[in-house]
């Protein structure tokens, strides 16, 4: 029982057990399945094994990238990458020359040649976009400082790709002897002149840039009139593996093809379509290509050449670090969110195993170097996410403790008032001047000095100081208060504060911001009352705009507008309790909007039979004479 089920089977119980309990320890799901891999690989318990027909580890590991980036790629629409030149251009180029130039350097330094030394860094520059990516959404920080600014330097990285694999033919020196896995199929082109080679490279991707302009939209359009759903994802398949095979005729990885055809289906207008098709399989594939790398981690060659081996990563990892904090300070990241972007992106990336190969075919590197690189690439991806773990768990939170005695020190407050209004950003300064403008003064927090120090400047009265912290509020004025407003866009912070005021000034009458209706049934449930949408009052303003235009009187659209928002409040209270069963959740809000429009529509028919002469709009008059 060595063939593919077998292998299925262990590899599935293998993620069944390890990741939950991982995910159970705080370690992220990640790490779980990297621990598996190394516990069923071949060098461990030995379920798996790189003997028999063909290698099974590393074809998962490599039909698990191929189909990783081609989701990547799916997600990196041309216009948000424009949106992001700058970000990209900038920080993303400069983590990737500064540290293949001294890496380069090094290499060179320690006498090995400079075309292998060039390599090697340029290798080494890139970071794995799957293990951040997977962390930062585990942990929801995609939006967060540290998790934008990661994203543009793999964006830079995963662009980098191209021009890298593009460079490495003209390394080619006279003694280079391509290995016998250049042979074959890369027949094609290695008896070609590097230049030669180059050439064949970018006229390949441009290949693939014309048929993605031109080919894959008619084709996807006269499948998808077969309105066969199987059908139309076998077509997204057949242009991956179609442009891989491309790839793989001038030398380049199948990996690279499949990023490039996700990066030009982005612009498709199918590409929802295709993003919903095989969203489903993304982190199965994503787990595949984590258990696989574990599973690949050479113990023996690690064991046999450990100083060097754990040197070589510990370096790498430490040198990173050290130029991803310096890029972090320049964008002004505090230290804990620095050190989350600096260590996340520490490691050697999966494309590095894909530049590794193509060097090694085209005779640039020796086996053993390959092997070796290989080593400390699987050692430091497994390494990063425990770093990760001890980062969350540890350090960050000893350094916040300790930033909270060394920080600015708050402002002492000298007035009390019955209103504490906690953020002055858009929200809290509109609200703010609302109240101000109508003779309610109230007391303003924000925990923002530079934003403070401006909102001095126009006029206002703000006080410095974190409103989750206890001493703050009653030097506020807190326990002679009586309403206390929080209009910051952060759930967490929210949640914090709602729980402060219970245990402290249980008298106060908490009022809270909610971005949408998830951040307000977590607000709900922990017995908040006075939850307010960020968006509802909007929509619904709007929405009486266009009721008044076609001819409503403006009592009348009050009074709907004002049963509508009464009505979804209540919605939500109902909603409340079926949050976490999709599927009863769905049919109770289906419920709730056909019962609140059949109460709307029976209220507007009543009235307008009574009160006919209120449709006194001249287009509805000239509309019902035509």
């Amino acid at each position: 029982m060595n063939g593919f089920l077998a292998n299925a089977i262990i590899y599935i119980l293998a993620a069944i057990v390890c990741v939950p309990i991982a995910k159970k320890l705080g370690m992220g799901s990640v790490l779980g399945y990297l621990i598996a891999g190394i516990l069923i690989g071949p060098y461990l318990l030995g379920f798996i094994t790189n003997e028999g027909q063909g290698q099974d580890i590393m074809h998962a590991t490599e039909f698990g990238v191929v189909m990783m980036l081609f989701l990547i790629g799916l997600e990196l629409e041309p216009k948000n990458l424009w949106k992001m030149r700058q970000l990209i251009l900038q920080i993303g180029l400069s983590q990737v020359l500064v540290t293949a130039a001294l890496i380069f350097v090094i290499g060179v330094l320690l006498d090995v040649s400079w075309q292998i030394s060039l390599a090697i860094g340029l290798s080494m520059a890139l970071s794995s976009t799957a293990i951040v990516l997977q962390s930062l959404k585990e942990k929801n920080q995609m939006n967060s400082p540290n998790g934008r600014l990661s994203f543009g330097v793999l964006l830079m990285q995963d662009i980098a790709v191209i021009p890298i694999l593009a460079l490495l033919p003209l390394l080619i020196t006279g003694d280079a002897t391509p290995t016998d896995e250049a042979t074959g199929i890369h027949g094609l082109i290695d008896s070609l002149p590097g230049w030669a080679q180059t050439l064949s490279i970018v006229g390949a991707i441009g290949i693939v840039v014309v048929l993605g302009q031109f080919g894959f939209g008619p084709l996807l359009n006269w499948v998808a009139k077969s309105r066969l759903r199987e059908l139309f994802t076998a077509s997204a398949l057949l242009i991956v593996v179609g442009i891989s095979f491309l790839m793989e005729l001038v030398g380049l990885s199948p990996a690279l093809g499949s990023f490039l055809a996700g990066v030009i289906l982005a612009n498709s207008p199918y590409r929802h379509a295709l993003e919903s098709d095989l969203e489903p399989f993304k982190g199965l594939l994503l787990g595949l290509f984590f258990m696989a790398v574990g599973s690949t981690i050479n113990f023996n060659l690690i064991f046999t050449n450990a100083p060097v081996i754990i040197s070589l990563t510990l370096g790498i990892i430490i040198l990173k670090t050290v130029i991803l904090l310096i890029i972090g300070k320049t964008k002004k990241l505090r230290l804990t969110n620095n050190l989350s972007f600096a260590i996340g992106l520490s490691q050697v990336g999966e494309f590095s195993f894909v530049t590794y190969a193509f060097a090694l075919q085209l005779g640039i590197f020796a086996q053993s170097t390959s092997d070796t690189l290989m080593a400390v690439t699987a050692l430091s991806m497994t390494i990063t996410p425990i770093l990760i773990v001890l980062l969350d768990k540890v350090i960050n939170p000893a350094i916040s403790k300790t930033q909270k005695v060394l920080e600015k020190e708050m402002d002492s407050i000298d007035e009390h008032n019955k209103v504490i209004l906690v953020g002055f950003g858009h929200f809290g300064s509109t609200l703010g001047r609302f109240l101000r403008a109508n003779g309610v003064e109230a007391t303003i927090l924000d925990s923002d000095p530079d934003r403070v120090d401006y909102l001095r400047k126009m006029g206002f009265k703000v006080y410095f100081g974190d409103g989750t912290r206890g001493e703050l509020l009653h030097s506020a004025g807190a326990g002679q208060a009586s309403i206390l407003i929080s209009a910051i866009d952060n759930t967490e912070y929210s949640i914090k504060l709602v729980e402060l005021c219970k245990e402290e000034f249980p008298h106060l009458e908490v009022m809270i911001r909610a971005k949408n209706r998830y951040d307000a049934f977590e607000l709900m449930e922990m017995g908040v009352k006075n939850i307010y949408r960020e968006h509802l009052d909007t929509s619904i303003r709007m929405g009486e705009d266009v009721l008044k235009k076609l001819g409503f009187r403006a009592h009348t659209v009050h009074r709907l507008a004002k049963q509508f928002r009464d009505y979804d409040e209540n919605a939500l209270k109902v909603l409340v309790n079926f949050k976490d069963n999709k599927d009863e959740y769905i049919s109770k809000n289906r419920q709730q909007i056909e019962m609140q429009e059949s109460l709307l529509s029976g209220e507007l028919m009543r009235k307008f039979s009574v009160n006919d002469h209120t449709w006194d709009s001249d287009s509805i008059k000239e509309a019902d004479n035509s």
